[in-house]
């Protein structure tokens, strides 16, 4: 299992050290929440986290109060995760290159994440606006330089992208190579 930065430094001012066991708990809280949320997407339970992490769920509330407090964490966690994996996309020096790279990256890091496709298909979740503002910018760039149909818009993209998130998530498919395919067919709906 990868290592998870779950607690603040206990040298940073202000902020109280944690017991050797809280702060075990908390890292095992965090990292039974990651796999159920992933798993489960928001219909994930703090009961379900408990149980993962081998503790009892008044341990869970007193590192995150609500459960929405803990998908708010695991959220930005999984955003960092999925933005360090989009990120050579970004350095890309062909516009339409790296529009097709970020699209292809963002639906196979999506694959593996219910919580995070769910999030990025319900408007409700602001946390994801960086992604969307971050791929409308690419695709104007591919547009301008030709490689996007010049009537598309963030609207069209939108569509094709968490229309397609949400059926594959509706069916149950996890299968990256096939998040792939539907993700190379959205960028072939969006070619001039």
């Amino acid at each position: 299992m990868k290592s998870v930065e779950t607690s603040p430094s206990p040298v940073e001012p202000g902020v109280p050290v944690r017991r050797a066991d809280a702060r075990r708990n908390h890292e095992r809280v965090f990292a039974a929440a990651l796999k159920v949320f992933q798993d489960a997407g928001l219909q994930g339970t703090v009961p379900q986290v408990a149980e993962r992490a081998g503790v009892g769920k008044a341990t869970v509330y007193r590192s995150y109060p609500t459960k929405e407090d803990l998908v708010a964490a695991v959220m930005r966690h999984r955003l960092s995760e999925l933005q360090r994996l989009i990120a050579p996309a970004l350095a890309q020096p062909d516009p339409r290159r790296a529009f097709d790279d970020y699209v292809l990256r963002l639906f196979e890091g999506l694959a593996d994440d219910r919580l995070l496709s769910e999030a990025l298909a319900d408007e409700g979740f602001s946390s994801t606006s960086g992604l969307l503002a971050a791929l409308s910018d690419l695709m104007e760039s591919a547009k301008a330089a030709g490689g996007v149909r010049a009537d598309a818009t963030l609207l069209d993209l939108r569509v094709m992208l968490c229309g397609t998130v949400v059926q594959l998530i509706r069916i149950a498919e996890r299968e990256p190579a096939l998040w792939r395919r539907y993700g190379e067919l959205t960028l072939r709906a969006l070619r001039p």
